[in-house]
C-alpha cells in the first residue's frame, strides 16, 4: 500500500474555519489513505477558537498572531515568517488553504517557497475588481496563481479560472463547505444563551438580521445604510432589526450613533457561529456585506439583499436568491420594504435554488486530493444544483 497523503489545513479567521472545519473532519474519515494536520495563524483569535471548539479541532501548530491594531503588513509578515518552520517540521503532499483571506495568500506564498503544492478550497470567486472586495479580490487571485488543486465552488467559479489559464485537469467542482457547516449545525430546537433573543418574537414579527464590516464601507456609505434602516422601522411598525455589531470601532460608533436609540433594534456583540446561523434560520431576511452569507442564508430559504455594488458570487445573483442593493438609501429602502410587504417577492427569493451546495462538498475534496495523487481513478462527480 502507497504511504498515506500527508495534508496540512491551514486557516487563521473565524470565516475560514466554518469552511474548513468539514473539510478537517472529512480528512479524519481516511486515516489509513490520509495524514490530517492543521495549522493556524490566529489572525482572528477568540472568534478562531469559538469554531476550533464546535468542531472539535485542536491544532497541531498555532501561530496565534493577533494583536491588538494588527495591519496587513503584519498579519503577512507574522504568518509567512511563522509557518516556514511549521513546513520545515511536516513536509506535507499538500497545503490546504481556503478562500480570501490574508492567511490564505501568504499560507500558499509560504508552501510555494519550499515547493510544496497547494489545493484552493472555494477556488475562482472572482469581481474582476482588485480593490473590491480589498484585500480579498487580490487574496483569491494570487492564491489562484500559486495553486495546484483548485477546489471551486460552482461552474462559474470553474469558467473563471479557466480564462485565468488553470488546466481542467486540475479544476473540481465540489459546491462550497460552508454548506456543510451548516447543515450540521442549525437545529430547529436550539435555544439561545441571550435571553434578549429567545424573548423575540420570531414567528409574528418581520426580523431583519443585518451584518457590515467591509473596508471599503466604513464610513458614509455604512451610515447611509443605518439611515435606511431606521426610516424601514419607522415605515413597518412590526419590524425589529438584530445587529451583531461587528468590533471595528468605526463600525461602532456609526451605528450607535443612528440605531442605537431605536426600541426596536437589538444591538448585540459578535455571536459564535452556531447562534448566529441558528438565528439567520429564523430570521424573515438578511441584509450584509458579508460573503459568506450570501452563500448561508439561500440554503435557509433567506432572501439577501447586499450591502455591496460588486460581488464575488454572481450566482446568487443569477438564482435570484441575492440582490446587489450597494448602500444607497433610497435603494436600501425600496427593496427592504418590497420584500416585506409583497409576498410575491419575497417567495420569488425565498424559494429560489441554492446554487452553493448540498452538504457534499467536502467529501467531494477529499476524494479529489485522492484521486490527484494517484489513489482513485476517476475525478469525483461535480456538484450540479439543478439535481
Amino acid at each position: 500500500m502507497p504511504a498515506p497523503i500527508k495534508v496540512l489545513s491551514i486557516f487563521g479567521t473565524r470565516p475560514e474555519a466554518i469552511k474548513m472545519a468539514p473539510v478537517v473532519k472529512a480528512l479524519e474519515r481516511y486515516p489509513e489513505q490520509i495524514i490530517s494536520k492543521v495549522a493556524v495563524t490566529a489572525q482572528h483569535r477568540e472568534m478562531l477558537d469559538q469554531v476550533l471548539k464546535l468542531f472539535q479541532i485542536t491544532p497541531d501548530h498555532d501561530l496565534n498572531i493577533m494583536a491588538p491594531e494588527q495591519t496587513l503588513y503584519d498579519v503577512t509578515s507574522k504568518a509567512l515568517l511563522g509557518l516556514k518552520p511549521v513546513l520545515e517540521a511536516e513536509r506535507p503532499d499538500v497545503v490546504l488553504v481556503h478562500g480570501d483571506t490574508t492567511t490564505t495568500f501568504v499560507a500558499s506564498l509560504a508552501a510555494y517557497y519550499q515547493q510544496i503544492a497547494v489545493g484552493h478550497v472555494e477556488a475562482g470567486l472572482r469581481t474582476h475588481n482588485k480593490y473590491s472586495p480589498f484585500p480579498e479580490e487580490m487574496n483569491r487571485k494570487l492564491t489562484g496563481a500559486i495553486a495546484t488543486l483548485h477546489f471551486a465552488p460552482t461552474s462559474t467559479s470553474q469558467q473563471n479560472l479557466r480564462q485565468e489559464g488553470v488546466s481542467e485537469d486540475n479544476i473540481y467542482i465540489t459546491g462550497n463547505t460552508v454548506i456543510d457547516a451548516l447543515l450540521a449545525t442549525v437545529r430547529p430546537d436550539y435555544e439561545f444563551i441571550d435571553p434578549a433573543l429567545n424573548k423575540i418574537d420570531f414567528k409574528n414579527r418581520e426580523i431583519l438580521l443585518v451584518t457590515t464590516h467591509r473596508r471599503e464601507n466604513l464610513g458614509e456609505p455604512m451610515r447611509q445604510v443605518y439611515r435606511a434602516l431606521y426610516t424601514v422601522l419607522e415605515s413597518r411598525p412590526q419590524a425589529e432589526i438584530i445587529f451583531p455589531v461587528h468590533k471595528n470601532p468605526a463600525v461602532r460608533r456609526v451605528v450607535s450613533e443612528v440605531l442605537g436609540e431605536h426600541p426596536r433594534v437589538h444591538l448585540v456583540e459578535p455571536m459564535d457561529y452556531e447562534p448566529f446561523v441558528n438565528l439567520m434560520a429564523r430570521a424573515t431576511l438578511v441584509l450584509t456585506d458579508s460573503g459568506g452569507m450570501q452563500e448561508e442564508a439561500p440554503s435557509l430559504g433567506k432572501p439577501v439583499l447586499v450591502l455591496r455594488d460588486t460581488t464575488e458570487r454572481p450566482e446568487a445573483v443569477v438564482a435570484g436568491t441575492v440582490k446587489l442593493v450597494g448602500t444607497d438609501a433610497e435603494t436600501i429602502i425600496r427593496e427592504t420594504l418590497t420584500l416585506l410587504e409583497d409576498r410575491s417577492a419575497y417567495d420569488a427569493m425565498a424559494n429560489a435554488v441554492n446554487p452553493y451546495g448540498d452538504g457534499k462538498a467536502s467529501e467531494r475534496t477529499v476524494q479529489a486530493i485522492l484521486h490527484h495523487f494517484g489513489r482513485s481513478e476517476a475525478k469525483p462527480e461535480e456538484f450540479n444544483p439543478v439535481k
